[in-house]
């Protein structure tokens, strides 16, 4: 098993910058991929970035590219969101999340390796969520 707590979020005017937390326990090692998702009220989770911990390679949802980096710590069980140029639309409930299944997609750098999806079938565990709420 492995618990998931997240951190970090809060509310914020838009163009403004939050970073989120994850501290992940457990059977960690058993995991290969750790992800951010994220629910707004009426709508469907979606992903936003993924992690993978076998090479550090990262993959960023379009709508957050450019904005937003995930990253994770020395220690190897921490991982973070950099949020910035915040706006209203992502407002949300966000995830961590981690699994290990992997496939051959194309990460941030351009280049396709065996790596993480940006989907949610693929995470089997699941933090309780930090809401984030932007205001304009």
């Amino acid at each position: 098993q492995v618990q998931l707590v997240e951190s970090g979020g809060g509310s914020v005017q838009a163009g403004g910058s939050l970073r989120l937390s994850c501290v992940a326990s457990g059977y960690i090692s058993s995991t290969v991929c750790m992800g951010w998702f994220r629910q707004a009220p009426g709508k469907e989770r979606e992903a936003v970035a993924a992690f993978s911990r076998s090479d550090g390679s990262t993959y960023t949802a379009d709508s957050v590219k450019g904005r937003f980096t995930i990253s994770q710590d020395d220690a190897k069980n921490t991982l973070h969101l950099q949020m910035s140029s915040l706006k209203p639309d992502d407002s949300a409930m966000y995830f961590c999340a981690a699994g290990s299944t992997r496939h051959f997609v194309k990460g941030d750098s351009g280049t396709w390796v065996l790596g993480c999806r940006l989907q949610l079938s693929d995470y089997v565990y699941w933090g309780q969520g930090t809401q984030v709420t932007v205001s304009s």
